[in-house]
């Protein structure tokens, strides 16, 4: 086995005078580590080649079901009818159907619009409508803002196609426009979906509701960023029914725009950061605090691992425990991992 110390680069200033040969040899590993493969997996998923991850690879909760999205909601929005229909005695306002009322004040309870054009009257009424204003709440914030995003990265590659039409972009330079721009994709795709809903609910308020623009646009602000004066509102059986929908929508995707604008300013910052640990000029600090052993040489995994702690990208917590995991594996102590070493760490222990 060739001895490991040999393959080290000393990117040290007592490395300067090393032979040719042994900066041949640095480059060829160089070379070496930059067509280091990726997981099999990430492979495969990548180039189409094999299936998607499996539920037991990738958390459920960074992929969230629409299934499950709608079944949490479809619980919440018919339990609220139901109960909200029982107890319509006891609901004052202006009313127009039994169902429609009930499916609309469950809606506006749940966003907290709170028009007030529909409220309780009762003891009764008013605990249900707490319960309920808590749950919806949480319903919002823990399910649909998930199932939403988990929209928007759907047709997140819709929205970078049409805008990246005029130019050939193959598949690598494809997903890598992606990532490089994905808050920023998420923004826009946010924005205009908001002013489709803006536009549409000012353009309904205005010709159902008869209200003027003015109103109808004021009414619509009122209630997507869930202020609900109640002055104006959705005051027809065709408006409510209308309302249980576009409210439900325009209330999430205003909350949605807000958390991208944020992820943007964030990814930003963090890409600033990147380009300053990547531009500025190697140290002989730096090089003593990337030589994790203090051998006096930094080979490319410790450089690697500093610039990587200078980008924000991992901290020394991280480190530490993949190295207790490297050292669970390396059964045989070597500093080395190899096959051997992985069935001897995951074998059972024998049975006495």
């Amino acid at each position: 086995m060739e001895n490991p110390n040999s393959l080290k680069e000393s990117l040290l200033p007592s490395s300067l005078e090393s032979s040719h040969g042994h900066h041949q040899k640095a480059a060829v590993k160089r070379r070496r580590f930059r067509r280091c493969r990726s997981a099999p997996l990430t492979d495969r998923v990548v180039n189409g080649d094999g299936p998607a991850p499996s539920s037991e690879t990738i958390p459920t909760s960074l992929h969230p079901s629409l299934k499950k999205v709608a079944a949490f909601l479809s619980i919440y929005l018919g339990v609220g009818v139901i109960c909200f229909y029982i107890l319509e005695p006891q609901i004052a306002g202006k009313k127009t159907s039994d169902v429609v009322d009930a499916f609309y004040f469950c809606v506006v309870t749940m966003t907290t619009v709170g028009y007030g054009d529909l409220f309780p009257d009762s003891v009764l009424a008013k605990l249900l409508a707490c319960a309920f204003a808590f749950s919806g709440m949480a319903l919002v914030g823990l399910v649909l803002s998930e199932g939403a995003d988990y929209l928007v990265e759907k047709q997140e590659v819709l929205l970078v196609r049409a805008l990246n039409a005029h130019q050939k972009l193959g598949p690598s330079d494809f997903m890598k426009e992606i990532e490089t721009k994905k808050a920023a994709y998420k923004c826009l795709l946010v924005f205009i979906v908001l002013l489709v809903l803006i536009i549409t609910g000012t353009t309904f308020l205005a010709l159902v509701e008869k209200l003027d623009f003015v109103d109808a646009f004021y009414c619509v602000c009122a209630t997507i960023t869930t202020l609900g004066y109640g002055d104006r509102s959705f005051s027809s059986e065709e408006g409510r029914v209308f309302a249980v929908f576009w409210i439900l929508v325009s209330t999430i995707c205003l909350a949605q725009f807000f958390l991208y604008i944020a992820e943007l300013h964030t990814e930003r910052r963090q890409n600033a950061l990147i380009q300053w640990a990547l531009t500025r000029r190697v140290t002989n600090t730096d090089l003593e605090a990337a030589d994790m052993d203090n051998n006096g040489h930094v080979e490319a995994a410790e450089f690697v691992l500093y610039k990587l702690k200078e980008m924000g990208k991992i901290t020394q917590e991280d480190i530490s425990l993949i190295m207790e995991e490297f050292e669970e594996l390396d059964v045989d102590q070597s500093g080395t991992l190899s096959l051997s070493d992985i069935k001897l760490a995951q074998s059972p222990p024998p049975i006495r």
